[in-house]
Formats: structure tokens, C-alpha cells, sequence
């Protein structure tokens, strides 16, 4: 499919709708490749002295965080026409993993959860390729990361539905989920390759994106690299919980009085999901891009005091279990969402860099990810007495004060150095 597509003039709402389905629905059909097994509790299994839904998580998690890394190049050097081939090809490969997962017996299976991590990694990279650097990119955005938000609970309740309800195996159940998704994300896809490219418009008010060369990826380092180092930090500690919530969503879910119950998955995501569009979709009308880029600061801290707050409420028996995790998904989201996507193509604009969110994008997420592994490592080895529950309570409180810390820092720096920058560009018009 080429991607020289031209369209002259675009009714701005049909284009929203068109891109907002075909991203939505691509990444949505994508966590029915990824998330479903994390239902499962295969209780009684245990291998090495790890539990083995544990030595599962690892798995898929290293695999993902190594194709972060190696899409720190991939996905920053993508070009338009390769996009569609790339993204069905990983997903095949995920698929056939989990049917070998399935086919092959435990503990010899684990290292299939590494493969079908691994592509799934690249996914993110090459659907925001397609809608980043657009005057409408913080609504697309919000979009699509609400099909993250919202599809982990689906897919985990249908994946439960066809353990239940079909009688089909914790090993096998993985592979038929995804297959069933399988026809939806090829009309997605096709429908994402028809998106047009940025109109001029767009590229003169979000500046051009581009394929980034290692002299590229290298420059913006060196340029920026105490942000970035302030970013990886919160971004790690914050992709590690919001990972250890989405993969142990059911022992949680379980701890608080929820057992069995399918369709707390979905009810609690759908919630999260709806509030955290709304507040981040409003950015759109900052049409000032360092505003925007302040105003993400604000969401953050936000999101850090509501996770605390509610938090303390909950363990103080003040607020409900049910409330208290959805303001915990709140105040997760609200901060994992803009890094994923919105903070970074708002800072490109900003600071006019020469490249893509991708490079950005897969630097934070791939330091997110070993720190997701770690976690996991820590709480088996370091807190194995420690109840699923207590540890997230924790976990929650490291990740508000390590935000709140970080995201006070990247607001001084960030009004300091376009301060800076203005007043260099007036001494030079001066000149």
C-alpha cells in the first residue's frame, strides 16, 4: 500500500473518526495478543522457586522490553511504506508463539511468552507513526491510549469467558483469544494504511516528523539529556506498577472481595478510560504547544496526589475497594498516558526537534520495562511474604513521591530553558 496518499482538503471530523477507529481498533485487538494469559492463575505450578504465572510475566516482560530497546532504532528509522508490513508480520509471530506456548508442556513453554513479547513491543511505535505531528494528534492520541486502558480489562474478561464458558485450557486459552481478534485487527490495519499524511498545516504547527539517523538520535540526547533522565526515572517506577496492576489485576481484584466476577475487568477500565479522554482530550484546544507541554506537568502531579491520596483513604477504610482501584487506574493513567505519546510530540513541537516521538517514546519505555522485570524479581525474592495486595500499596506510594519529585523538577527546567531560548531569539533578531 503506498504511502503517497494526497488528499487536498479533509472535513477535520470525518478524518478524527476515521484515524480514531483504525488506531483505537488496531492497539485495541493488539492486547488480545498480550494480555489474556494474565487472567489465568495456573495455580500450584511452580518452577526454580518462582511461582509460575511469575516466571510467565518475566518472560513476556523481558520480551517486550528488549524489543523497546531494539525499537529505539526500528521504530525511530520507519518509513511510511513499511509500516503495514511490519505490523502484521509481528502479530503473526505473537500469535504462533502462543500456540506453541500452548502445544509445548511447562516449564519448556516460558521461553514462548519472551517470543510473543517481543513484537508485541513494536506495536505502539508504528500505530502512533501514523497519527503523530497533527493538529489533531492530542485527541488521536487520547484515543488510542484509551484502547490500552479499556482493552486489558476486555480481553481479560473474554479470555475468562472462554475458560469458563467454552471449557478451554489456562495454556490454550491465550492462543483462542487472540484468534479471535485476529480478523478485527486486519480491518483496523487496512483501515490505518488509508489514513493521509500531515497537510501542511499540521507540519507548520507540529513541525515535520521524520526518520531519525543515529546522529539525530544522538544530538537530542546530548541536548536534552537531563529531562530525559528525569522522564526515564518517573516513567520507570510508573511502567512498572501500572505493568504489576495490569498483570496481577485478578489476585488484586481477588484480595479485595471480587472473586469470580468477570466483568470488573472491563467495568473499572471503561470508567478509568472515559475520565482520563475526557481531561487529557481537552489539551487539544491549547493550541499553544509549550502551554500544552506545562499543562501535561499539571495532569502529573495530579495523578501522583490522587494515587497517594486514595491510597490512604483506602487503607484508613474510607473509600470503597472498587473506587479506590479505579482512582488508583486513574492516577496511573493520567500519568502513563501523556508519556506514551502526547508529552513527547507536544515537547517536539516545542523545541522544533529534528525527528520523531518514537525515538523518545521506546528510550522511556524500554528503561519502563526492565524496571517492570525488576519489580516483579523484587517482590518474589525480596517481599515473598508480602500479600499482592500490600505490595501494590506500596508500590503506590513510591510512585506518587517519586512523580511529584521528577515532575517539579521538568517544570522548572522546561519554563528555564524556553525562557532562555526566547531571550536568545531576541537578542538575535536584535542583532
Amino acid at each position: 500500500m503506498s504511502d503517497k496518499i494526497t488528499v487536498r482538503r479533509r472535513p477535520g471530523l470525518l478524518f478524527v473518526l476515521h484515524a480514531s477507529l483504525a488506531a483505537f481498533g488496531t492497539y485495541f485487538c493488539m492486547y488480545a495478543f498480550r494480555k489474556p494469559f494474565s487472567v489465568a492463575t495456573f495455580d500450584g505450578l511452580s518452577f526454580f522457586g518462582i511461582d509460575y504465572k511469575i516466571l510467565l510475566v518475566i518472560a513476556q516482560v523481558m520480551g517486550y522490553a528488549l524489543s523497546k530497546f531494539v525499537g529505539i532504532k526500528v521504530i525511530s528509522e520507519l518509513r511510511p511504506n513499511r509500516r503495514l508490513l511490519y505490523l502484521i508480520s509481528l502479530i503473526v509471530i505473537a500469535e504462533i508463539s502462543l500456540m506453541l506456548f500452548a502445544w509445548v508442556p511447562a516449564p519448556y513453554n516460558i521461553p514462548f511468552m519472551f517470543l510473543n513479547g517481543f513484537p508485541l513491543g513494536m506495536i505502539w511505535g508504528i500505530v502512533f507513526s501514523y497519527i503523530e505531528g497533527r493538529r489533531f494528534t492530542d485527541i488521536l492520541g487520547v484515543v488510542l491510549s484509551a484502547s490500552f486502558i479499556v482493552s486489558s480489562g476486555v480481553v481479560k474478561s473474554v479470555g475468562l469467558f472462554v475458560m469458563n464458558s467454552w471449557g478451554v485450557s489456562e495454556f490454550w486459552m491465550p492462543s483462542v483469544t487472540g484468534a479471535l481478534f485476529f480478523i478485527p485487527l486486519l480491518i483496523c490495519s487496512y483501515l490505518l494504511q488509508r489514513v493521509p499524511p500531515p497537510t501542511q498545516e499540521d507540519i507548520e504547527n507540529r513541525t515535520e516528523r521524520i526518520p531519525m539517523t543515529s546522529q539525530d538520535r544522538s544530538d537530542l540526547v546530548k541536548k536534552f539529556f537531563f529531562p530525559l533522565i528525569l522522564i526515564v526515572l518517573f516513567y520507570t517506577f510508573l511502567t512498572a506498577f501500572r505493568d504489576f496492576r495490569d498483570n496481577f489485576a485478578r489476585e488484586l481484584w481477588d484480595s479485595i472481595g471480587y472473586q469470580g466476577d468477570v466483568s470488573v475487568f472491563s467495568t473499572s477500565e471503561i470508567i478509568i478510560a472515559v475520565v482520563v479522554l475526557l481531561i487529557i482530550g481537552a489539551i487539544f484546544y491549547i493550541k499553544d504547544n509549550f502551554k500544552a507541554l506545562l499543562t501535561y506537568h499539571v495532569l502529573l502531579i495530579l495523578g501522583t496526589v490522587v494515587l497517594a491520596v486514595s491510597t490512604l483513604m483506602f487503607q484508613t477504610r474510607v473509600l470503597d475497594p472498587f473506587v479506590w482501584m479505579v482512582c488508583t487506574g486513574f492516577g496511573l493513567y493520567i500519568c502513563y498516558v501523556p508519556f506514551n505519546c502526547l508529552f513527547f510530540d507536544r515537547f517536539i513541537a516545542t523545541f522544533k526537534v529534528k525527528g520523531n516521538s518514537g525515538f523518545l517514546i521506546y528510550i522511556a519505555d524500554a528503561f519502563g520495562y526492565v524496571g517492570s522485570v525488576l519489580v516483579l524479581l523484587y517482590k518474589n525474592f525480596g517481599q515473598a511474604d508480602l500479600s499482592w495486595l500490600n505490595f501494590f500499596v506500596y508500590g503506590t506510594y513510591a510512585v506518587a513521591f517519586i512523580g511529584i519529585c521528577c515532575t517539579i523538577l521538568l517544570f522548572i527546567h522546561f519554563a528555564s530553558r524556553r525562557k532562555t531560548e526566547q531571550l536568545n531569539n531576541q537578542l538575535d533578531y536584535g542583532q
